[in-house]
């Protein structure tokens, strides 16, 4: 199989190209800087730059051919909200996301891929407490929202050209970037602990799983529509903050106010004080085996 893929270069990228190689696939990948990449990502990996995604289709010769596509281009959404990150995080999703559509419309119907697998986040559902949300829950009405619905109604334009998958990735761990990342400083230390009360739910989800779920997407010929892309059981703050406590053999009992989070991180706060209690039916349904459904032993699985 042919499997291209965007944002190639990030954690989940990195992850999947590898995993895509080790069972024999061939592995394309478009890059902003063709150089970097292919230092990134080796000799293995064939890359084709795609300098401006935001408002020109990837070249031709990279997605002819291709059995599959895998779109994991976006600004990081864990910084800081201001005007101009909100349209870079906005335009790198919506806009990249319509200029590869358009690619693969115009290819001719022999050469098209089969599947798009287009990232998409459950900050589709917005801030909803202890309500369990499935693919069928409606969407929310916050900033993130809006994007993730604005970034889907593009992928779902190529409906008509080809099967589309839009995985709802939750809070992805892993011990080198993510959300994990910036949190363990603090709990090795011994000065982590719930945040806001604790009482938000964290869609947590191994790195293993989005992987292995992407790749199912790809493979499945029944996975289409929304994919929640998060672990089967999700805990709220206080259990993820205790659990991580013990996988790391450290105190995590000091609470951090909401208000603290909102002088750090501003609008982008709500995403950490409010929470969501997203499972995956759809992959359950599919009968996606996960790696790590139970947050402590995925802790320890990620620190090593």
């Amino acid at each position: 199989m042919r499997v291209v893929i965007t944002g190639a270069t990030g954690t989940i990228g990195l992850a999947l190209a590898d995993a895509l190689r080790n069972r024999g696939d061939d592995v394309v990948a478009l890059s902003r800087d063709q150089q970097r990449g292919q230092r990134v990502l080796g000799d293995a990996v064939e890359v084709h730059a795609w300098p401006h995604p935001n408002d020109q289709p990837p070249p031709e010769a990279a997605l002819t051919g291709a059995d599959a596509v895998v779109h994991l281009l976006g600004e990081p959404v864990a910084q800081r909200w201001t005007e101009e990150s909100k349209r870079r995080i906005r335009e790198s999703r919506v806009n990249s996301t319509r200029s590869l559509v358009a690619g693969l419309g115009s290819l001719a119907e022999a050469d098209r891929p089969r599947v798009l697998v287009s990232q998409s986040a459950t900050g589709y559902y917005g801030p909803r407490g202890a309500e369990t949300l499935d693919e069928h829950a409606s969407p929310g009405s916050d900033f993130l929202a809006e994007v993730v619905v604005a970034w889907e109604r593009e992928a779902l334009l190529a409906n008509s050209l080809m099967r589309v998958a839009m995985t709802r990735t939750g809070v992805v761990l892993s011990p080198s970037g993510g959300a994990l990342a910036k949190m363990l400083p603090f709990f090795r230390l011994g000065i982590g602990g719930p945040v806001a009360g604790g009482h938000q739910y964290v869609a947590w989800v191994h790195l293993d799983d989005v992987v292995g779920a992407l790749l199912c997407c790809v493979d499945d010929e029944r996975a289409a529509g929304p994919v929640n892309l998060t672990a089967p059981n999700p805990v709220d703050n206080a259990e993820f903050s205790r659990a991580l406590g013990r996988a790391l053999g450290r105190p995590a009992v000091l609470p951090v106010p909401g208000f603290a989070i909102g002088l750090l991180y501003g609008e982008m706060a709500q995403i950490v004080t409010s929470g969501q209690r997203v499972v995956p039916q759809r992959l359950q349904e599919l009968g996606y085996h996960f790696h790590q459904s139970q947050i402590e032993p995925a802790l320890r699985a990620v620190l090593g």
